[in-house]
């Protein structure tokens, strides 16, 4: 397939051009034309490309770009980041917001169907576009029940704070870094919330909210979207494709 059909594609099922990023998203370094098998990894840093490398992928799909903020001198580190990219002739391709926020695909809606959760909306935008899922137990879920699906079918829960009812009904979800909208899930009717990682003053907040919250890891929450999304391009065009899990323990 060649990398410039693909990348048509991708731009537009992910809607890269209408979701306002921390940086450039979609392609970040272009590679060779041919696309014939796709690594993705969480992350774009110097294990990932070697793990591509090792296994002849032609392109990197990840979370988390190489390009962020103001722009970055190509020297020291990250110069030796970009050159190894270069010089192997790998593409790479970054979708950050887009895969939170995606129907289909996206890390939170992927959390809530592996939990078995329906999605019922979306909630707390980031520059205009929602990204978090409003979901639900239809029949209620032991709050310990969620916990252990978490477990069997994502990673390890970092932290849990049990403060809300026993059985959660309502429950938001935001991979990542989203602890500071426990709040407004709160607000919202929300018994539950999912996210990544917290910080000293949110682990309170939830406690003041009367909130269930299940940590699971920033990375570990956001290993899904690439998952999901390399499988739909794996199915939809037949190339080869390969989920590398590089885990920072974070």
């Amino acid at each position: 397939m060649q990398r410039a059909e693909l990348v048509t594609y991708l731009d537009q099922y992910l809607r890269i051009g209408e979701i306002k990023d921390y940086g450039p998203q979609g392609l970040q370094i272009e590679g060779r034309d041919e696309i014939r098998s796709i690594v993705a990894t969480v992350d774009a840093q110097m294990p990932c490309v070697e793990a591509a490398l090792s296994r002849n992928a032609d392109l990197l799909l990840v979370h988390h770009g190489i390009f962020w903020g103001p722009p970055q001198r190509i020297a020291g580190s990250f110069g030796a980041l970009v050159r190894t990219y270069i010089g192997a002739d790998l593409n790479l391709y970054a979708a950050h917001l887009a895969l939170d926020a995606h129907p289909e695909v996206g890390n939170n809606v992927e959390l809530a169907r592996r939990l078995g959760l329906t999605v019922e909306g979306m909630f707390a935008p980031v520059n205009g576009a929602p990204i978090g899922v409003l979901a639900s137990a239809p029949h209620g879920m032991k709050f310990d029940y969620l916990v252990d699906r978490y477990q069997q079918n994502v990673g390890t829960a970092r932290l849990v704070q049990a403060q809300g009812p026993r059985i959660s009904h309502k429950i938001g979800i935001i991979s990542g870094a989203g602890a500071r909208e426990i709040p407004l899930a709160a607000a919202l009717g929300c018994d539950t919330f999912l996210t990544g990682e917290t910080s000293h003053a949110e682990y309170y907040a939830a406690q003041n909210a009367g909130i269930n919250v299940i940590y699971g890891g920033h990375y570990d929450t956001e290993t899904v979207g690439v998952q999901a999304l390399g499988a739909h391009l794996r199915d939809r065009f037949g190339l080869a494709f390969e989920f590398v899990n590089l885990p920072t323990g974070l």
